[in-house]
Parts: structure tokens; sequence; C-alpha cells
């Protein structure tokens, strides 16, 4: 497909529609969250490739947030073979089947493995907090849900 910004993402199997912003890096290099006051907007990394496209998509969101849950609570539940649509500008829905959902500690996150694709494949990663959590350090692990676009739909 071609570049086209994503709008929404929507998980029909933990109930998830969301608008979808675009967001880059940190100054320490690591990818920012959404905005930590909306808790249930979706994140997309604007420098890579769009939902569809060749490559690897990234969607970020929050866990939890201070004040209660947000959009990614329940992500580490998804299971291989369950969908997720992402509207994009151009009008078409990508639509991902989910290969696996993995639990990765931060000091051993595997960067390669994440963010990389198969050659020419489009593929969506969705990538929350996860594990234990620390008031001072704040979550160890990550939960990353990889997918691989299996339709495409008209809006």
């Amino acid at each position: 497909m071609p570049h086209s910004p994503p709008l929404s993402v929507a998980v029909p199997a933990i109930t998830i529609e969301a608008p979808v912003v675009g967001l880059g890096l940190e100054p320490q290099g690591h990818l920012a969250a959404p905005q930590v006051d909306n808790p249930r907007l979706v994140g997309w990394y604007r420098d890579g490739p769009t939902p569809g496209e060749a490559g690897t998509s990234l969607l970020v969101g929050h866990r939890d947030t201070r004040t209660g849950p947000a959009i990614f609570l329940n992500l580490n539940a998804l299971v291989p073979g369950d969908v997720v649509h992402v509207t994009r500008e151009d009008h078409r829905i990508a639509v991902f089947t989910v290969d696996a959902v993995r639990t990765y500690k931060k000091e051993a996150f595997p960067d390669a493995e994440v963010y990389g694709a198969r050659a020419g494949r489009p593929e969506l990663r969705i990538l929350t907090c996860g594990g234990t959590f620390d008031k001072k350090t704040g979550y160890a692990s990550n939960v990353v849900v990889f997918a691989h676009l299996t339709d495409v739909k008209y809006v």
C-alpha cells in the first residue's frame, strides 16, 4: 500500500477504538509516548512506514496513568488470529492479523526482533508497558504485539 498516515485504530477482541497521532523520538532516542493526559490516544511513529506500507509500522499507547486505565490496559490479552484495523487518510483500512504477543524486560529489549520486518512485508507492532510496576522506575517490561497485513478494506 502507498504511504498514508493512520487516523484511528480498532481492536475488536479487546474493545478498542482510538484516534492515532504522529509521534517522533525523545531526545534520548526512544520512541515518544502519547500525552499522558489523554489515556485513550494511540501514537504512531511518523518517521517510519505507515500501517499497510512495506516495513514495520509502530503504534504505542499507555497501559494506565495516575488516574486510571488507559487504551492498552488489556493489550496482553490478544492472541494469535485476533485482528487490528487501522483506518488511514486514504480511506483504506489496513487489516492486520496478530501473530504473537510477547513481553520483554526493558533492559533486554530485542530491538532488531521488534522493529525489524521481513523484506517487503507490511507488519505492525503495538507496544505498551507491562510486567511489574515500581513507583520510582515505572514498569519493568514492554508488551509487544506482532501482526502482519492480511486484508485491505475501503471506508
